[in-house]
């Protein structure tokens, strides 16, 4: 690692997509922080794939999510945020839409620039931060997946579309974005440049982490950046990912992105304990890898947001003390 932490917050751009960002966001909020969210844009499952389907929209699920997690406490607030994230319960053609992907559609369409959307929708939550796409344009995902064809196990099939990307349980050999090599969006680029730390992590590593890196003047401004880079690390492996060791999700950043350097690899202390070969691909990396109790409480393979604040504060910089257990974090 190439010199110590920061000694003070400071701007932070956190990349990714869906749940994993969230809990970061959420995390960076708790320490007093206005993160800028880069946000992925090729989700094609659920909601935001029924809206895709039938109009040529960037997908409006994850960055729902990001405007969510980052929505001041203050009732109105709140309430807005609780609004955009409730999910329309029956059979009907409403069913299954969440009611900020349906905002943000309008939104869209009114505005007539994301960016500005995006940020039209942050005011209505006073969101601690900004929300951003790492494209204007509306994205796909495919791979060529060796195993995902039960017949031909051997064999490389190419899957299209996020979702079935994520799903696939065959061997991830290569992912690439539809089209390939888009536009960046300018004020993510900014954001990169500007930035004081760079947070890639937790989330899907091939569908949500890695395509920031397909992105060409994202990969660039990222390798260029003066700013601290900081990976968090899974607590379980996905379908997309699955055989790959901790170690192993490290070395596919580096493929993607050969120039990256690392200060810092943070990774739950259950899910890595006495794991030599991560800490020797960390500091392969430039890097030194601190642990910490990072999981929710119930054991689940998710990221609690307070336990998350409580590790990220002190590699941030940030001394205002997060109270309860999660305070407790073993960094070596």
């Amino acid at each position: 690692m190439s010199g110590p932490e920061a000694t003070r917050p400071g701007r932070v751009v956190a990349f990714g997509g869906g749940h994993g960002l969230s809990a970061t966001l959420r995390a960076l909020r708790r320490l007093g922080l206005a993160p800028t969210a880069v946000v992925t844009v090729a989700d094609n499952g659920g909601s935001s794939g029924r809206l895709r389907a039938s109009r040529p929209i960037l997908p409006p699920g994850d960055l729902r999510q990001a405007l969510a997690a980052l929505a001041a406490e203050d009732d109105t607030s709140a309430t807005n945020a609780r609004l955009m994230q409730h999910r329309f319960a029956g059979t009907d053609d409403l069913s299954g839409h969440a009611v900020g992907n349906l905002l943000l559609l309008g939104l869209f369409e009114v505005l007539d620039d994301p960016v500005v959307a995006l940020d039209h929708a942050a005011e209505m939550v006073r969101a601690t931060g900004r929300v951003l796409p790492m494209s204007r344009l509306p994205l796909s995902i495919e791979a060529e997946i060796r195993g995902a064809d039960p017949d031909r196990p051997a064999d490389r099939v190419v899957v299209r579309g996020q979702h079935e990307v994520a799903v696939s349980t065959g061997e991830v050999c290569e992912v690439r974005l539809v089209p390939p090599e888009p536009a960046a969006c300018q004020e993510a680029v900014e954001a990169v440049g500007g930035a004081d730390w760079l947070l890639l992590g937790p989330g899907s590593w091939y569908t949500s982490v890695i395509p920031h890196l397909l992105v060409p003047e994202l990969r660039e401004a990222i390798a260029k950046s003066p700013a601290r880079r900081l990976v968090t690390l899974n607590l379980a492996t996905e379908s997309e990912t699955t055989g790959l060791s901790a170690a192993d999700h490290l070395a596919e950043l580096g493929r993607y992105l050969p120039e990256l350097r690392l200060d810092v690899v943070l990774a739950d202390a259950r899910a890595v304990d006495g794991d030599e070969p991560l800490r020797a691909a960390a500091e392969s990396l430039g890097a030194r890898l601190v642990t910490a109790p990072v999981a929710v409480a119930d054991g689940g393979p998710r990221h609690d947001p307070a336990a998350l604040a409580a590790a990220l504060g002190p590699i941030l910089g940030h001394t205002k003390p997060i109270p309860g257990p999660a305070d407790r974090a073993d960094m070596r």
